[in-house]
């Protein structure tokens, strides 16, 4: 058998092991093959490059599986899941807050959730969330401009990084193409993981709301460690394994539906 079958062959299994396991390592990929460590990570590289896998730490994770739609296409899957998200995400949003709406489509739920006459100040980068939030009249609103990356669906760049600059939230709620407990909150495009560094960096706590496809994915660029995040809200489905995982991390997780999620 050719060395070429024996990599294609290895790759497609390691192909299809993401697919129903999620996370693959490299050390039990490689007992399993009866290969070097070396040769799977070799394996993974290409996989990564081929936009097949994503690396991280002893091995490799599912790609994050949405976010290459628009926002609006998106808002409109799962959308009874992502309304038990918003729901439990709301009850941490106290009158006199200031918070921080990440783009997101289980973002744009919560904006969508938030009480008429809760008398907070929201700023958000999203116009599809500014638009839901307009309807709020005790919702005093802050649209960070810049040019809108529509490939995002956000104002991303350097003039919405200077406007992020002057502020300091409360509470910062991050959107994440992928949650893993050890990849941490991650996202597709480069310089949105980039504002959502800094985001979370100013605010003085950080809630995710995190569909259960998301967990054990990751996408290219990292935004922030599970430590960093305040609080993770997971659907009650959501496997008690990743559940394990991220509590580990020191992050407090709720399950939405659950008594006090």
């Amino acid at each position: 058998m050719s060395l070429d079958l024996l990599l294609r062959e290895r790759q497609s299994v390691i192909r299809e092991r993401l697919r129903t396991h999620g996370r693959v390592l490299a050390a039990e990929l490689a007992r399993e093959f009866s290969v070097s460590e070396d040769t799977i990570r070799r394996d993974l590289r290409e996989m990564a490059a081929a936009g097949l896998c994503e690396r991280v730490y002893g091995g490799a994770l599912p790609l994050a599986s949405d976010a290459g739609r628009p926002l609006i296409e998106r808002a409109a899957l799962a959308a009874q899941r992502k309304a038990a998200l918003a729901r439990a995400s709301v009850e941490y949003i106290e009158r006199g807050m200031t918070i921080f709406l990440d783009v997101g489509s289980t973002n744009l739920a919560i904006a969508r959730a938030i009480p008429p006459n809760l008398s907070i100040t929201t700023v958000t980068n999203t116009p599809l969330i500014a638009s839901a939030l307009m309807e709020k009249p005790a919702v005093d609103l802050i649209l960070i401009g810049g040019t809108i990356d529509r490939a995002v669906g956000a104002a991303v760049g350097a003039r919405a990084q200077r406007d992020a600059d002057l502020l300091r939230p409360d509470l910062c709620i991050l959107g994440a193409c992928g949650a893993d407990a050890e990849a941490g909150l991650t996202a597709v495009h480069f310089e949105d993981a980039e504002f959502k560094r800094l985001m979370a960096s100013k605010s003085r706590s950080v809630l995710a709301a995190v569909t259960t496809d998301k967990l054990g994915t990751a996408a290219p660029y990292a935004v922030v460690g599970v430590e960093a995040v305040s609080t993770l809200v997971l659907e009650a489905g959501a496997p008690p394994a990743h559940v394990a995982a991220l509590t580990a991390r020191g992050t407090a997780v709720v399950l939405a539906g659950e008594p006090g999620g």
